[in-house]
């Protein structure tokens, strides 16, 4: 839990014995200890509560597989990418001759237009 070995927190014990001395120790032990029971009520409130609202289909739910740690952004880029349709294999001799010019960028376009003098395209139905 958070990388906490027994002897690191024998030492955050010895310190805090230092810093509040022997009378606070135990006061302050049985506050950590109600703030850690008190979380945990309220973790298993939302659970229960939890249940109740989904009914039966919260037993069916695979909760690991909703884990956000679990998610690889360069997996799931690498599985979309290769969930594509097969792409038809194309020679190099037909690639050469289907070759299509760059679309031009919006803003090259508007400029050409300005250039010529005509008015930018308007899409009437984009508003």
């Amino acid at each position: 839990m958070f990388g906490l070995t027994f002897d690191k927190l024998v030492i955050i014990g010895v310190i805090a014995v230092f810093v509040l001395g022997p009378e606070r120790v135990p006061y302050y032990a049985s506050q950590l200890a109600r703030l850690v029971r008190g979380a945990r009520d309220m973790a298993n409130g939302a659970k229960e509560r939890m249940r109740e609202e989904m009914g039966p289909d919260f037993d069916e739910v695979d909760w690991k597989k909703l884990d956000p740690r679990q998610y690889d952004p360069r997996r799931i880029i690498r599985e979309a990418l290769l969930e594509d349709p097969a792409v038809p294999v194309v020679s190099p001799v037909a690639a050469t001759a289907t070759v299509t010019p760059p679309r031009e960028s919006a803003y090259a376009q508007r400029e050409r237009f300005r250039r010529e003098g005509k008015p930018a395209p308007y899409d009437s139905e984009a508003t």
